[in-house]
């Protein structure tokens, strides 16, 4: 199990996740002070909850504040202050004391509805929800961020496996621009192949050996390597398990490499030799136009395996990052479908359903 403590990336993988983050909340049932259509916490109604000193909120805070603002954590001054006072008076007050013997839910004594040191108040610390579980991912003393952190990874099992039925291995065929990419996939596909068998002197295992070649130099990984991560079967063609980026970028790598084989053929009047095509396919690869593409692949293809399939590709393991929101709508969102249901909606894709079925 994902230990949240210690890792940024998969704090941020869950915060980003909004269908689990909304299951998580209505789990959790947890209410605060309503304000603009979402719940908002005080840092002592976050210490409460987590049964902690005020002061190691503070003290989480400073090591972590970056990352905390990002998810929605803010100080709240000015007139936006004024507005808060007004509507939630003494649940501001400055006395650290007020919530220590209340659970954030409870409500409020007379005495307490009396006081009125909030309206000393400069400034106020307020979590979102999603702050407020960020707080949850960092309190390691805390037994009640401990349990929830627990719940926290189940819930968002539990909607992965919901939304894709417990299977991940074609979780990037839920991406609409899939089809694009996979639909044009075997027209590029054949003029690579064409030029390979035109121009490259060589046996029939050339096919597999530069196919692996464009891979390697895309995502540093061959076919069989690449097929071991995601743990394919032996039958499964490994584009049907690729982003649609992913797909692009080998698509312009085959329809590149086929002209300049053809170009560098005829200007010798000869097929080229492997030792010719290598060189090359890695002179294609270093050009400068060819960089920020790859890296961006390589950043997709490593963050979302490691976010939405749990496997990493070793070689590509300072490429890994948090996946976005949009990411998020992408593949489990109400955007995202399986291909099934895409040609059940559109019966005109029923032919390339046939194809990536049969392969």
């Amino acid at each position: 199990m994902k230990d949240l403590t210690q890792s940024a990336i998969d704090r941020q993988n869950i915060l980003n996740n909004t269908e689990a983050i909304e299951k998580i909340q209505t789990h959790i049932g947890l209410v605060g002070l309503l304000y603009e259509g979402e719940y908002l916490f005080t840092s002592k109604m976050v210490a409460n909850f987590f049964q902690v000193d005020l002061s190691t909120i503070k003290r989480t805070l400073d090591k972590f504040e970056d990352e905390i603002k990002h998810n929605g954590y803010q100080v709240v001054k000015g007139q936006k202050l004024k507005e808060f006072k007004a509507l939630f008076g003494p649940l501001l007050t400055e006395d650290d004391d007020d919530f220590s013997q209340r659970g954030i839910n409870d409500p409020l004594s007379k005495q307490e509805f009396d006081n009125q040191s909030f309206k000393r108040l400069k400034s106020l610390a307020v979590f979102n929800f999603r702050a407020f579980l960020n707080i949850a991912m960092l309190l390691s003393e805390s037994e009640n961020a401990k349990r929830l952190r627990s719940k926290i990874l189940d819930i968002v099992i539990d909607t992965l496996n919901q939304k894709i039925g417990g299977s991940t291995k074609f979780i990037n065929q839920r991406d609409e621009e899939f089809l694009v990419a996979i639909t044009r996939e075997p027209i590029y596909r054949k003029e690579f192949t064409n030029a390979l068998n035109l121009y490259l002197e060589m046996g029939n295992y050339k096919y597999a050996v530069y196919t692996d070649a464009i891979y390697q130099a895309i995502f540093k990984e061959n076919a069989k390597e690449y097929k071991a991560i995601l743990n394919l079967e032996e039958k499964d063609n490994p584009r049907d398990t690729m982003y649609a980026e992913v797909l692009k970028l080998i698509a312009s790598f085959e329809v590149g490499i086929a002209d300049e084989m053809k170009e560098k053929a005829e200007s010798l009047g000869r097929k080229l030799t492997p030792s010719e095509l290598n060189v090359l396919i890695m002179r294609f690869s270093k050009k400068r136009h060819w960089i920020p593409q790859i890296e961006d692949a390589c950043t997709k293809m490593a963050s979302r395996d490691y976010g939405l399939r749990n496997v990493i590709h070793k070689r590509l393991e300072n490429y890994i990052g948090a996946l976005s929101k949009e990411d998020y709508s992408r593949f489990l969102g109400d955007k995202s479908k399986s291909l099934i249901d895409r040609v059940i909606e559109n019966p005109e894709l029923l032919e390339v359903f046939k194809r990536l079925k049969d392969r």
